[in-house]
């Protein structure tokens, strides 16, 4: 239910009773009572009330996430405990050996990929010196045989050489018959036969010159571009390029060496997470910052594949962070917004408050005697050494409005003149007043003054007393 409730800081400065009495004919009339209340300053708070119990929600139930016999226990019920402290442990033997074991496995691994990084660079190295050894041997060949080919030195002068034999044979042929004396017809093709040849003769030279490299190079140089010195040059060549090709697959090979063993080290490196994993699971840690609550094993207790995960080995709370859920109606949870403050009370405690606020609003609803609840969790933290438990019966006072330090008067000082304004009766002198006022939050007791009445002033109260 909505309570609205003024926190002290207001005083009445005067009170006492007047009475008027009035004669009627036929008999008497009701009384008025007058009260003089002075104006004073305090605070309004507008709020939600729910009832509720205390829980906490940090409190957990710890188990092994394996099998293994248990070697230690390092904590007793009530001892305070940190985030991330060793409580328990199971025997690790087996596991340490399989951790080694993958540890020495990743090293392995990663030594196999440095020698074949070292590899590929050595390949590499040789690819480069076989390119420059085959690019020497092609810079000799062409020096030997330039402008011409091999091709040139195994036909072209060969052929060069017997066009020329043949050539001197048929001049001198030629020769032959013209000396010995000729008709006018004969002669005359007889001199065509020797024009014929002497002009093959020319050719079949000019195409040795060719072949030989007269026409290129000093006539020194001939010596050396026979036919097997250039053999010679064609076949470096050849030796080059087979050491390049060579060279470029055993890059290949080596890469594919280096691939493998970097999938190793992946591999490796995935076994040695799973061990670490499997030998995390032999050690309880606590969660938070807490206490606990119980132990419930011992030291050589065995677990097994069947209790292992179902075994509670301790039970830690935090008793710094309580928790309340109170429920409250559907008229008043509509005002109720998380993040606003609640003002907490509790029935074992009545000398205790506490200040929370609102942390959620559960959106489902229960119905209890025909009325609608909606559950509302409230967050609080516990004093250092309060006697505070869980289930404890509490009262939240969730405050949706309020004000603080203001101007306010009771309520029922409080009325309306006839054209609807908000008066309030003051004592001027010893007369009474009507003074127009602009009001504010209001409360089931109070009302905010913001302005009209300045703090001091005293204002009238009447009510009808039998």
């Amino acid at each position: 239910m909505i309570t609205k409730r003024m926190k002290p800081g207001w005083i009445l400065a005067l009170a006492f009773l007047m009475a008027l009495s009035l004669a009627a004919c036929s008999g008497q009339q009701d009384e008025i009572q007058q009260e003089l209340v002075e104006v004073t300053r305090g605070d309004i708070l507008l709020s939600v009330t729910g009832d509720g119990n205390l829980s906490l929600p940090q409190q957990r139930k710890l188990t092994f996430d394996t099998t293994g016999e248990i070697t230690e226990i390092n904590v007793e019920d009530g001892d305070r405990v940190t985030k991330g402290q060793v409580l328990a442990r199971l025997d690790t033997t087996s596991l340490d050996r399989g951790v080694t074991t993958a540890e020495i496995a990743v090293t392995t691994a990663t030594l196999a990929v440095s020698s074949a990084e070292v590899d590929l660079k050595l390949t590499e190295a040789t690819i480069a010196s076989a390119k420059i050894d085959l690019e020497q041997s092609i810079d000799n060949l062409r020096r030997i045989s330039y402008p011409y080919t091999y091709s040139t030195f195994t036909l072209d002068i060969p052929e060069a050489l017997v066009d020329i034999r043949d050539a001197e044979r048929r001049v001198k042929e030629a020769q032959e018959k013209l000396a010995i004396g000729l008709d006018d017809t004969q002669y005359w093709a007889i001199r065509q036969q020797l024009k014929d040849a002497l002009d093959d003769l020319v050719d079949a030279r000019e195409r040795l010159m060719r072949g030989t490299g007269e026409d290129v190079f000093e006539q020194q140089l001939l010596a050396v571009r026979d036919f097997w010195t250039l053999r010679t040059a064609e076949l470096a060549v050849a030796k080059s390029e087979s050491a390049l090709t060579q060279a470029v697959d055993n890059r290949g090979k080596v890469k594919l060496a280096l691939d493998r063993v970097k999938n190793d080290v992946v591999n490796a490196e995935n076994n040695l997470e799973k061990a670490r994993d499997e030998l995390a699971k032999t050690v309880i840690v606590a969660p938070f910052d807490g206490t606990i609550a119980k132990v419930e094993a011992k030291e050589g207790d065995s677990l097994s594949a069947f209790n292992y995960a179902s075994e509670t080995i301790i039970e830690i709370i935090d008793l710094t962070k309580i928790e309340l859920r109170v429920e409250v109606d559907e008229i008043d949870v509509p005002m109720v917004k998380p993040g606003q403050k609640a003002i907490i009370e509790l029935d074992a405690l009545p000398d205790l408050e506490l200040e929370g606020k609102v942390d959620f609003i559960y959106p489902l609803s229960r119905e209890e005697a025909g009325v609608i609840l909606y559950e509302i969790k409230v967050s609080f933290q516990a004093p250092a050494g309060s006697a505070l438990k869980s289930g404890m019966t509490a009262t939240a006072e969730i405050v949706f409005d309020e004000r603080g330090n203001v101007l306010m008067v009771p309520i029922r000082a409080i009325t309306e003149n006839d054209a609807g304004k908000s008066v309030v009766s003051i004592m001027v002198g010893e007369e009474f007043q009507e003074k127009e006022v602009v009001t504010g939050l209001s409360d089931s007791f109070q009302t905010e003054i913001i302005s009209g009445l300045s703090e001091g002033e005293t204002v009238v109260i009447e009510r009808k007393a039998k």
